[in-house]
């Protein structure tokens, strides 16, 4: 079984390949009564889209998006909202049928599970499908307008200090290579009591989330990995009157619930994986290939990844107060 959907109330299911001829969501559980237009939706896509600089695929996608269904007179109905964006720019010349498979892609386990793929652009595995969960984070920012979410790039390579990430990914693109890149994404305004104490608990659902993304390999949450290397005394947050703390080593959850701190994520992006350098493969066949993939990547797919983790962030916490609404409004 593929599972294509997500969310518990507020539940997104997305649809469509790279070089389909369109892709789409939809979104389930969202409330009546608020307000939308495509314009609300647009804002956000065009922060994703290709094709906008020499940093970014050259992919020349308007991402133009259009509402199906689930909206009247400017207003969500409580129906499943659907949105489609048609595919305008694909050029699957670059991905022949019988090229081996590229190491790094899915290419090899989705042709090991199913028993066949598409090609494509990696079809559905292609981060192409992004733009929809870009879509449905918008329809989420609107059901919890009272946080504030924000990602930025913090990481390209290995180097934290961005005067340098210029140089690097020119000389990345110039060799036919890629680079990695960390996002951190934060989410103020959050209150105390969203989450669940054991198997839906905030953090765990959020790492799930920017997991799914592609490309994506780890999520801390608040100091991560690093809080193995601290002191209980070191690592604790202290509580003052009225609810503030003095540090938020935790990233704004506690036992799974947050905290009515922000809530702070990074996400680390694998290099993109189709690279015009050679890297030794196999075909379908079994046969022995150099890897070389044409077609029009960008050289740190991360780039892009930031309003792709804002969506996700808001489809999570749109999701916990829905479900923290119904057990104790």
């Amino acid at each position: 079984m593929s599972i294509n959907s997500f969310g518990h109330l507020l539940r997104v299911s997305t649809w469509g390949e790279s070089h389909g001829p369109a892709i789409g969501c939809m979104v389930d559980g969202c409330p009546p009564g608020i307000a939308i237009e495509e314009g609300d939706v647009q804002r956000f896509l065009d922060l994703r889209r290709p094709g906008t600089g020499k940093n970014v695929s050259p992919r020349q996608e308007p991402d133009q998006v259009r509402i199906l269904s689930g909206v009247y007179q400017g207003v969500t109905t409580g129906t499943p909202i659907a949105m489609m964006i048609e595919n305008v720019d694909a050029r699957s010349k670059d991905y022949p049928e019988g090229a081996p498979y590229r190491p790094g892609h899915a290419d090899y386990t989705y042709d090991g599970k199913y028993g066949l793929r598409d090609p494509r652009g990696g079809g559905r595995s292609s981060a192409r499908e992004t733009a929809m969960r870009v879509a449905a984070g918008a329809v989420a920012r609107l059901i919890i307008p009272e946080v504030a979410i924000e990602a930025k790039v913090v990481e390209i390579g290995g180097e934290a200090d961005s005067g340098k990430w210029e140089a690097m990914l020119d000389e990345a693109r110039s060799d036919g290579d890629s680079l990695g890149a960390i996002i951190e994404c934060t989410a103020a305004g959050v209150p105390v009591g969203w989450g669940a104490p054991v198997y839906a608990k905030l953090d765990a659902e959020l790492a799930g989330a920017m997991m799914s993304i592609p490309a994506v390999k780890g999520v801390e949450i608040g100091e991560g990995m690093g809080a193995a290397r601290l002191k209980g005394s070191e690592n604790a947050d202290p509580i003052r009157a009225g609810g503030s703390f003095d540090a938020n080593h935790a990233g704004g959850i506690l036992g799974g619930i947050s905290s009515g701190q922000s809530i702070i994520t990074r996400v680390a992006f694998k290099p993109t994986s189709s690279i015009r350098t050679p890297v030794p493969s196999i075909n379908a066949a079994g046969e022995e290939k150099d890897a070389v993939t044409k077609g029009r990547h960008d050289p740190c797919v991360g780039i892009r990844g930031a309003p792709v983790c804002e969506a996700m962030m808001a489809l999570v916490l749109a999701d916990h107060f829905l479900l923290h609404r119904a057990q104790c409004s």
